[in-house]
């Protein structure tokens, strides 16, 4: 185990998020830890790779899927080999070119050393409604809007 960088840590995000957006289920799951766990915006719940890349497949052959943009807020080493990465999203429906703010999220991305690179033990998105604070969803959409405007799909926080 060695000390995990913050750019490899962003590098492994952006990569998970040009997979979703590329909808390409079997790379988005290449990316977990074999037993990694994703949970979805809406609760869902998929473990391990093989669910994952099955689960998200049927999901882009029935649908098209809106494209993530983030901006990242914390990348943490939690251990030696083991970093959180907290990240805030937002989605530009298909055939649009504006973010759907009440789609914006919360990513927390925990990653792991595992099979000789890092993995991605755990994705979880929260919903970010800020119920009793729709300033903060504004905010949060201005900062997306941000990125989207500079053409990237990450790009860290106050940058």
């Amino acid at each position: 185990m060695h000390t995990v960088d913050t750019t490899e840590a962003i590098a492994l995000y952006t990569r998970l998020l040009e997979a979703w957006n590329r909808r390409s289920a079997e790379d988005f799951a290449g990316l977990f830890d074999l037993e990694g766990s994703c949970v979805g915006f809406d609760g869902s719940q998929m473990n391990g790779r093989n669910e994952i890349a099955t689960t998200l497949k049927a999901i882009f052959e029935s649908h098209q899927t809106a494209a993530y943009v983030a901006s990242v807020r914390e990348v943490r080493e939690l251990s030696p080999g083991a970093v959180l990465l907290r990240a805030a999203v937002g989605m530009v429906p298909p055939g649009q070119t504006d973010l759907k703010p009440d789609v914006n999220a919360i990513q927390s991305v925990v990653m792991i050393e595992a099979e000789d690179a890092l993995r991605i033990a755990l994705l979880q998105n929260t919903p970010a409604a800020f119920h009793q604070n729709p300033r903060a969803a504004e905010d949060l959409t201005r900062e997306l809007t941000g990125v989207l405007s500079a053409g990237r799909i990450v790009q860290l926080a106050g940058r």
